[in-house]
Formats: structure tokens, C-alpha cells, sequence
């Protein structure tokens, strides 16, 4: 059952105050295509202050109007923040007093850690397709209920539990460019794993905040944090269990990401030998299903992508096609391919090859247009190919310049 939205709300309350479309319009000083839009859900948000309008012309709270507007979010529509973060905010932040934290406890008994796993394995299969509004609806409730039931259960795999959804959401927050949340999910995370005794969960946590600093432009620290835990659980290669060895990779192209970053492309080519070398131990070793689809996505086709990924960053667009022809299909995680995909949309526009740049994003425009609107690298690319056309744009092109949100 899905939470109704905002214009749900709306549309019900409108109802019940037996108005019409045109009359709630006219009453709130609005225009009729502004409600139209909200009660179909074409339009997933609106600004606090459009709400407390309505709600002023319904007589309603304006918190009755609120609903879920995760579509709203994953669509970026200009409006969308704060409101469509409202809800995970709400949880990864909750209002604090004198009295300490402020929280709404349900009545309900909190889940079972079997029944909070099943919902988190939905909630990651949603992120790594590419299915941000599932994702980010299923979130919040998850994280309150899976913190409940560490705070009840105080077991081990109950804290694990709870670390892997709080590092769950810092992914998708930083891929939706949230990044004080991300912040708070990843200190979640850790919080958590260190209260499950599990050092492989807090360096998957590492590993994420290592991501979010280097989004964040915070190259130095971004490497520090990796590569310090990367020494801390070097595992012995040939004794190691699977996902030591997969969090131990993905720290070390976090790593090499922030070094190829800093303009120090050779400590970047020592860190993605040593990941190759992880590799190839868990060629034939699958990292247990307790773990998210990330750490199972570490594979030496993730590496060859990090050696693709440094090519773009130093500037070499033929190193970095020629990289990509050996990156085999389907061997990582659908998020890291896709991030691949657009290095090489990258090259083919800085070698002027238009059409080829313009048909890898339009494959990647089908096969996840919610994540495609969340990159502002793809932004970039459509406005350099926009840039050096002699030509009208094509309908292709259009069609990719409304999608991530670029005018000219």
C-alpha cells in the first residue's frame, strides 16, 4: 500500500469541504491549474507557503495537507526541497529540547530483524535500479522501525541490521546531492556497527563517507579516511572472508578516486593495483547475501572502471575508450555501471563524436532517467555537446536537456 501524497491529501480534503476544483482555486487565490496539477500528482510538491494557503482556504492544519512526495524528489522538481526530505529528515535528525529527543513512538511492536531485512533488500534492489521515489519512501519507516528494534532487542545482528539501512540511505542521500543528511546517515551507520562488534559494516560506512567528502570537494580528507581504514582491516588475502575482502577493495578505489582527484594520478595506479589484487581473490568467492549489492559489486571489472573513471579525470579522452572496450557488461552493481557509462558519454563529446555521446546517454536515459536527472556530470555533458553543435539540437538531445534539467 503506498502513503498517500500530497495532492491526494488535498483532493480529499477539497472533497470532504464538498468544493470543486475551480472554487478551492478561487477561494485560496490560486490558480485552477495549481490544484489540477497537485491532485493529479503531476507535480509531486509545492512551497510551504502554497500549502498553508490551501490550508487556510480548507480550514485545515497545514500539516494535514503534507504527504509523501518522495516522486518529487526523485523527479528534482524545482520546489521539491525542503519539503520532499521532510520525512527522512525527520528521522536522521529528529528535534531535539531540553528534555533530550523529541520523537512520536507507534504503537505497534517493532519488526522482527528478519522482517526488517526483507524490507531492506526491497529498499536496496529499488536504489540500484534506479527507482529513487520507491527508495526514499521506503526509507524513513525503516529506519525508525529497525532503530526501535535495536533499542529493543539490543542484539548484534539487530545494530547490523540498523547499520546497513543508515548506510543504505547516506548512499541514496548523496547521490540526491543531500549532503548534510548523508552526513547524519553515515554517522548513523557507524554508530551502529560499532554497536553490532561488525568492523566489515563500519568500513562499508567509511567507504561512504570517503564518497560523500569527495563529493563535498574534500579530497584530502576523503583519501585519509579511506586509506587509514583500509590499513586498519587488511586482510590476509588468501584467509580473508569475501566481504573483508570487498570493503577492503572499495576503500582503496575511494582512495584512488580522491588521488586521481588531487592531480596524483600514480598514487591512484598503486591503489588500483593493490584493488585488482582483491580482485582476483573474489573472482569465484560471492560475498554473503547479508551484505548490501554494493560490497557484492566489487569485481576487477569495478576496478577496470576506476582506471576509466582516473583516464577522464586526467583529461584523456582516448585512454579512455580504449580503457572501456575491455569493462565487461553486467559484472558490477547497475549504480556503478551506469556511473561508468557517463565517463565514456564524457570522452565521446571531448573528441566531438556528438552522436556517440548523445546515444550512450540516451540508453542510460531508459534505462534510469530518475538517476540520470540526479548527475550534474550528465548536465555538464549535455551542455558541452549543446555547445559545439553547428546544428538545432536533435529531439534525442532535447529530450535529454529537459530530463537533467539543462536550459540554453
Amino acid at each position: 500500500m503506498t502513503n498517500p501524497t500530497t495532492g491526494d491529501n488535498l483532493a480529499r480534503l477539497r472533497r470532504a469541504a464538498k468544493l470543486t476544483q475551480e472554487q478551492l482555486a478561487e477561494r485560496a487565490a490560486l490558480s485552477v491549474e495549481t490544484v489540477r496539477k497537485l491532485e493529479q500528482n503531476k507535480r509531486g510538491s509545492a512551497r510551504l507557503e502554497t500549502l498553508h494557503t490551501f490550508a487556510r482556504a480548507l480550514g485545515v492544519p497545514t500539516t494535514a495537507l503534507l504527504g509523501d512526495t518522495s516522486e518529487a524528489a526523485a523527479r528534482r522538481e524545482p520546489d521539491h526541497l525542503p519539503l520532499s526530505l521532510a520525512e527522512i529528515r525527520r528521522t536522521l535528525t529528529p528535534a531535539r529540547s531540553l528534555a533530550g529527543v523529541a520523537r512520536v513512538e507507534p504503537d505497534t511492536p517493532p519488526p522482527t530483524v528478519d522482517a526488517a531485512r526483507a524490507r531492506l533488500r526491497r529498499a536496496d534492489a529499488a536504489y540500484h535500479r534506479g527507482d529513487y521515489a520507491a527508495a526514499l519512501s521506503a526509507l524513513p519507516g525503516l529506519l525508525d522501525d529497525t532503530r526501535r528494534t535495536a533499542e529493543a532487542e539490543g542484539t548484534a545482528s539487530a545494530h547490523a541490521t540498523l547499520a546497513r539501512v543508515s548506510y543504505l540511505t547516506a548512499e541514496l542521500l548523496i547521490q540526491m546531492r543531500a549532503g548534510d543528511l548523508a552526513y547524519a546517515a553515515v554517522a548513523s551507520a557507524l554508530d551502529a556497527a560499532s554497536a553490532a562488534g561488525d568492523p566489515v559494516l563500519g568500513a562499508s560506512a567509511v567507504k561512504g563517507s570517503s564518497w560523500l567528502l569527495l563529493r563535498q570537494g574534500r579530497l584530502v580528507e576523503a583519501e585519509q579516511v579511506a586509506i587509514s581504514t583500509a590499513d586498519q582491516i587488511e586482510p590476509r588475502m588468501r584467509r580473508a572472508d569475501p566481504a573483508e575482502l570487498a570493503v577492503w577493495g572499495w576503500l582503496l578505489l575511494a582512495g584512488a578516486a580522491a588521488a586521481a582527484r588531487d592531480n596524483r594520478p600514480d598514487d591512484a595506479t598503486a591503489l588500483l593495483d593493490s584493488a585488482t589484487a582483491a580482485a582476483a581473490q573474489l573472482a569465484d568467492r560471492p560475498v554473503a547475501g547479508g551484505h548490501l549489492a554494493v560490497l557484492g559489486g566489487f569485481r576487477a571489472a569495478r576496478v577496470d572502471m576506476m582506471r576509466v573513471e582516473a583516464a577522464a579525470v586526467s583529461g584523456d579522452p582516448g585512454r579512455v575508450l580504449q580503457l572501456a572496450e575491455r569493462v565487461p557488461v553486467g559484472q558490477t552493481t547497475a549504480t556503478s555501471w551506469r556511473r561508468h557509462r557517463l565517463d565514456v558519454a564524457w570522452a565521446h563529446t571531448n573528441r566531438r563524436q556528438y552522436a556517440d555521446a548523445t546515444a550512450v546517454l540516451t540508453e542510460l536515459s531508459h534505462q534510469a532517467p530518475a538517476w540520470l536527472r540526479h548527475q550534474r556530470y550528465a548536465r555538464d555533458i549535455v551542455q558541452t555537446i549543446d555547445g559545439g553543435r553547428r546544428r538545432a539540437m536533435t529531439d534525442d538531445l532535447a529530450a535529454l536537456a529537459d530530463l537533467v534539467g539543462y536550459t540554453h
